[in-house]
């Protein structure tokens, strides 16, 4: 039987870094960020969506979405913000069971949904067992700033559009704190998949 893990933090945590980890220990990944780049590739009705939504501006001379131009709009206001999760989230949960449907026909040991909206919505009801990256927003906003290219103000924002770190993890069965280094993490990983392995056998000796 398969264990359906929820793996999330809030941008610029380190989420995806220890999804690697855990598909380096052997687990199934399926990247909600990935999925969300897929529903608005050219052609996609994701795409015809956003475009109807908020105006050939988004997109350049080759069709592709232009991802920047779409978050200043919708990073800048709350209901635009909205408008858009309203198109894209129903693609990427359909694309994310789809996945996990996939993974437990091949009797996938571990499944791994990384998604940074895993709280936001409702994804975590899928899950068996949910963990939860996190850092200071201070180093959130320094890892923005340095990664994206943001001003402070719109590193601030995109942390404001997400649900915050004492709602993560009142969902959350495993918390890693990646505050302290990439040896820390790592250490936190190799400890948080011994757990998840334990958790995947009793799953299975519970099916009848």
């Amino acid at each position: 039987m398969t264990l359906v893990v929820g793996l999330t933090g809030g941008i610029a945590c380190g989420k995806s870094t220890v999804a690697r980890g855990f598909v380096s220990h052997g687990a199934t990944l399926i990247d909600a960020d990935k999925i969300a780049r897929d529903v608005v590739e050219p052609g996609t009705p994701g795409l015809v969506a956003v475009v109807d939504a908020f105006g050939q501006d988004v997109i350049d001379e080759d069709g592709r979405l232009r991802r920047a131009v779409l978050g200043r709009i919708v990073f800048a206001d709350s209901t635009k913000l909205a408008v858009l999760n309203g198109l894209l989230h129903p693609l990427i949960e359909g694309a994310i069971v789809d996945g996990l449907t996939a993974a437990r026909a091949r009797g996938d040991a571990v499944v791994v949904i990384d998604a940074a909206l895993l709280v936001d919505i409702g994804l975590a009801a899928l899950c068996d067992t949910v963990v939860v990256v996190h850092c200071s927003a201070a180093l959130q906003v320094e890892r923005l700033i340095a990664r994206n290219g943001l001003t402070e103000a719109e590193a601030r924002a995109r942390i404001a559009s997400q649900a915050s770190h004492e709602k993560r993890l009142a969902h959350a069965h495993h918390a890693i704190d990646n505050g302290a280094g990439l040896a820390e993490l790592e250490a936190q990983i190799d400890k948080v998949w011994r757990a998840l392995q334990a958790s995947a056998a009793a799953h299975e000796n519970a099916e009848p």
